[in-house]
C-alpha cells in the first residue's frame, strides 16, 4: 500500500544468487514485472532481491525463472519491509511525478493544463501490488471524462502499476459493498499480507481496513488454544484468520452475508491452511441456529455491533460462559453527555433495573485496583461509561436467553483508531459467566 508521500509499506521481491541477477532482471523487464521505483537489494545471506510489481508473483513465472531463465538458481519470493527507492524515484515524489506526466500527456492531447486540473489530481492513494486504488475526491473535473480511457494508462505508467481503480462511497446495502470502479485492468483481485497472513479479495466487491492492524495483532496474541470461537461479522477473514493462524483457536464459526466476501473468505482459509478448522455460515447471523458452543464471540462491526448482541449471548456456552470482543464507535465530545445505547428493536425489550443486574467489576466483587487499571487503560471516561452500560445490557440479555443470572466483567478496553473527530473505534473485552447456584 502507498500512503501520502508515496512511501510503500512493503515491496514484493524475487530472490536469487548474484550470478543470476541480470538474467532475472531481463526476464522481469520483458514480462513488465520489474519494479523500477525501488533498488535491487543485497540480502544478508549474499543473495539478491529484485523488486517486482506483482502483489504475489504467479507460479508460472517462478517456474520459468527456475527451469528456463536460470536453471539451478534459487528462486523464492519475499517482502522487503524497508525498500530503498531508486535514484530516479528519489528525484521527485510519486505525486510530483504523476502531475508532471499527466500534465505533459494532457497538453499533448491539445488540452490546456490548468490550476483546476492540477488541484484535482490525487495526493495520496492505496497501492495493492500492481493495482492503484484512488480516493473518490480526485479526477472529478468534467475535462477528464473526454480523456478516458487513455488517461488511466498514463496514471498507471506514472506510478508503476498495471491496474487502476477508483473508490466511491460505501453502499448502504447492509453488506458494506465498496463502490469501487475498475478503470484499468480486467479484474480487481489483489493480495495483502498482514502479520504473515495472506488476504486475497476483490477491491471492487470487498472492503479492507488497514486501520485495524493493531487489533488484528492483538487478537493474534490472545490465548485461544482449544477454544471454539464465533465470528459474527467475518468479512474476508480480518479476525477469523488471526484467531486461527496465530491465536490457536480450535475451531471458528464464521458468519458473513456478503456473497463476494464469502468467496474471498473461503479462498483465504484455503491459502492459509486453516480451512479444516472453520465453518462458514452464509446469511443473516441473526438467524444463526447455533447455541451454547462458543468460548469467545467476536463482534467486529462498526459503528455498532449491537444488533448482534442477542445472538452472541445465544452462542456463548451456557455452562461456562466466555468472552465477547465487542467493537463500537464511541463519541467523546467535550461537555456532551453519553448518549443512551440501543437501536429501536432493542429498546422495545424490557430491561431490568440496574440494581437487579450482576454486572461490572464492583458488583462482581473485583478489587478496586482492578477498576482503576481498567479506567487507566481506557484513558477516556466515555469509553468506560459505554463499557459499563454494555456490560449491564449483555448481562440482562444473557439472563433472558439462558434463563438464569449472569455476571459480566470488563477485562480490557482497546482503542483501535480514531474514526472521526471525537469518535473513537474501540473494542471491549467482556467476560461473561453464569452465576453459581445458591443453596
Amino acid at each position: 500500500m502507498e500512503r501520502e508521500g508515496g512511501k510503500p509499506a512493503a515491496v514484493v521481491a524475487v530472490v536469487t544468487e548474484p550470478r543470476f541477477t541480470q538474467r532475472y532482471r531481463d526476464y522481469l523487464e520483458k514480462q513488465e514485472l520489474l519494479d523500477r521505483r525501488h533498488r535491487v537489494q543485497k540480502m544478508p545471506d549474499g543473495t539478491v532481491a529484485l523488486p517486482v510489481l506483482a502483489e504475489a508473483l504467479p507460479e508460472q513465472h517462478l517456474r520459468e525463472l527456475r527451469n528456463c531463465v536460470a536453471p539451478g538458481s534459487t528462486c523464492i519470493v519475499t517482502q522487503l519491509l524497508d525498500p530503498v527507492p531508486s535514484k530516479k524515484a528519489q528525484s521527485c515524489s510519486p505525486a510530483q511525478r504523476l502531475c508532471l506526466e499527466v500534465s505533459r500527456w494532457v497538453e499533448g492531447r491539445g488540452v490546456t493544463w490548468s490550476a483546476e486540473l492540477e488541484a484535482d489530481l490525487p495526493r495520496s492513494w492505496q497501492r495493492h501490488g500492481n493495482l492503484l486504488l484512488l480516493s473518490e475526491d480526485c479526477f472529478q473535473a468534467k475535462q477528464w471524462k473526454d480523456l478516458e480511457p487513455e488517461l488511466w494508462e498514463t496514471v498507471a505508467s506514472a506510478l508503476g502499476v498495471h491496474r487502476v481503480a477508483k473508490r466511491g462511497r460505501v453502499s448502504p446495502d447492509g453488506t458494506r459493498t465498496p463502490a469501487v470502479t475498475l478503470l484499468l485492468g480486467d479484474h480487481g483481485w489483489v493480495e495483502h499480507v498482514d502479520n504473515g497472513i495472506r488476504y486475497k479479495f476483490d477491491v471492487t466487491q470487498c472492503m479492507f481496513s488497514f486501520g485495524n492492524i493493531t487489533e488484528k495483532l492483538r487478537v493474534a496474541s490472545l490465548p485461544c488454544a482449544g477454544e471454539v470461537l464465533v465470528d459474527l461479522y467475518a468479512g474476508i477473514g480480518y479476525f477469523t484468520l488471526p484467531f486461527l493462524v496465530h491465536a490457536g483457536a480450535a475451531f471458528v464459526h464464521a458468519c458473513e452475508w456478503n456473497p463476494h466476501a464469502v468467496v474471498a473468505l473461503r479462498t483465504n482459509l484455503e491459502i492459509n491452511g486453516v480451512a479444516d478448522r472453520c465453518q462458514i455460515h452464509f446469511g443473516d447471523n441473526r438467524k444463526l441456529k447455533l447455541s451454547s458452543i462458543a468460548d469467545r464471540v467476536n463482534l467486529g462491526l462498526i459503528p455498532s455491533s449491537e444488533e448482534g448482541w442477542p445472538i452472541a449471548c445465544q452462542v456463548l456456552r451456557q455452562d461456562a460462559g466466555g468472552i465477547l470482543h465487542i467493537h463500537q464507535n464511541v463519541e467523546s465530545f467535550p461537555g456532551k453527555n453519553l448518549q443512551p445505547l440501543g437501536n429501536s428493536e432493542m429498546e422495545k425489550g424490557h430491561w431490568p433495573h440496574p440494581q437487579q443486574l450482576i454486572t461490572n467489576q464492583r458488583t462482581n466483587g473485583a478489587p478496586e485496583d482492578s477498576r482503576r487499571k481498567t479506567l487507566s487503560a481506557a484513558t477516556k471516561p466515555e469509553w468506560q461509561r459505554w463499557a459499563e452500560s454494555a456490560g449491564t445490557r449483555i448481562s440482562s440479555l444473557l439472563q433472558q436467553v439462558h434463563g438464569k443470572p449472569w455476571k459480566t466483567q470488563i477485562l480490557h478496553i482497546q482503542p483501535v483508531k480514531s474514526y472521526a473527530p471525537h469518535v473513537d473505534h474501540i473494542v471491549l473485552d467482556l467476560e461473561c459467566r453464569p452465576c453459581p447456584l445458591v443453596g
